[in-house]
């Protein structure tokens, strides 16, 4: 059993508002969860609770992960899409934040703007789970690094080379590695490098975890004696209209089997999806046996149910 902290009414943001400590016991509280899962014993934990769930943007597997996740807690969650809300019709957030608090026990929100979350976070008096923005995505961000600590290795002495677009996800791994202590490595194309920002505080947490952040622009040197290699979508949600120009700027940053020969050769291969697959990775990783994309798209489940369940329970 985890140690028992106090999460219960926080907001979940950003991997950066929470200590190494908190993280750690979200790992192991995650832990616990998927096993009683495993063995059919779900823990009523949000009986008669109720998350809203409020979707700028589209998705397959927070969607369906937070509403399994509910329900394994015995709690229910309530989809709101962009049409489902005022905020089209000039409703502001903060209102929405109120009213939404007097309705529901935890807001769960996917949206464009990092200051939209801010905003519900600020507003609420109920938690607000941050299940992605254009800045940062600290559930999946989570669930990586408990996938990697599930398949047996030391977090600790864990390098991760992520090799693609400097963006939301590039964000939140460089904040989670930092906090457990472990390596990363960034190979972007220039000009695609991630928000200086972000980091700068990857580092400044790093110092004081004895981990590493390194930003480059060449793939292969990422990932000499990587541990796992991550990669995400070249081009993200909104920005479609980019993507014949980023695939010009992102060839040679492909993830394959001529890439994963300079990593170690027990490398894991992660991917937050969905996947274009034939251009930031291919069939054959994707596929292939260092791929452990889809443990880790399982694992959303379970590690949102640890999220859920201290701050809401």
């Amino acid at each position: 059993m985890a140690k028992k902290m106090d999460f219960k009414g926080r907001s979940f943001v950003a991997l950066t508002d929470y200590t190494p400590e908190e993280i750690w016991h979200l790992l192991k509280r995650t832990e616990e969860l998927k096993k009683l899962n495993k063995r059919g014993k779900n823990q009523p934990i949000l009986k008669g609770k109720t998350l809203g769930m409020i979707f700028q943007k589209s998705s397959t597997r927070t969607r369906v992960s937070f509403e399994v996740a509910m329900f394994h807690l015995g709690g229910h969650a309530l989809f709101l899409s962009g049409s489902d809300l005022q905020l089209k019709r000039g409703e502001t957030i903060a209102d929405t934040a109120r009213v939404m608090s007097r309705y529901v026990d935890g807001i769960m929100a996917r949206v464009f703007a990092h200051q939209d979350i801010l905003d519900l976070a600020k507003y609420a008096s109920v938690p607000v789970i941050n299940a992605l923005s254009d800045y940062n995505h600290p559930c999946q961000g989570l669930t990586d690094i408990f996938t990697i600590y599930e398949k047996g290795k030391d977090l600790k002495k864990t390098k991760m080379a992520y090799i693609g677009d400097g963006n939301n996800m590039v964000h939140t791994l460089i904040a989670a590695m930092a906090k457990v202590g472990g390596k990363i490595a960034v190979a972007t194309p220039k000009g695609y490098e991630p928000n200086p920002e972000a980091v700068r505080l990857g580092k400044e947490i790093a110092q004081k975890t004895n981990g590493s952040v390194e930003i480059l622009n060449d793939p292969v040197k990422a990932v000499k004696d990587a541990d796992v290699i991550y990669t995400d979508t070249w081009a993200s949600m909104g920005q479609e209209a980019e993507h014949a120009k980023r695939v010009i700027a992102f060839k040679g940053y492909q993830v394959n089997n001529a890439l994963l020969k300079h990593a170690k050769n027990d490398v894991m291969v992660m991917h937050c999806l969905p996947a274009h697959r034939g251009e930031e990775i291919t069939d054959e990783v994707m596929d292939g046996p260092h791929s452990i994309v889809f443990d880790q798209a399982e694992n959303r489940l379970h590690t949102q149910k640890a999220i859920l369940a201290e701050v809401m329970g």
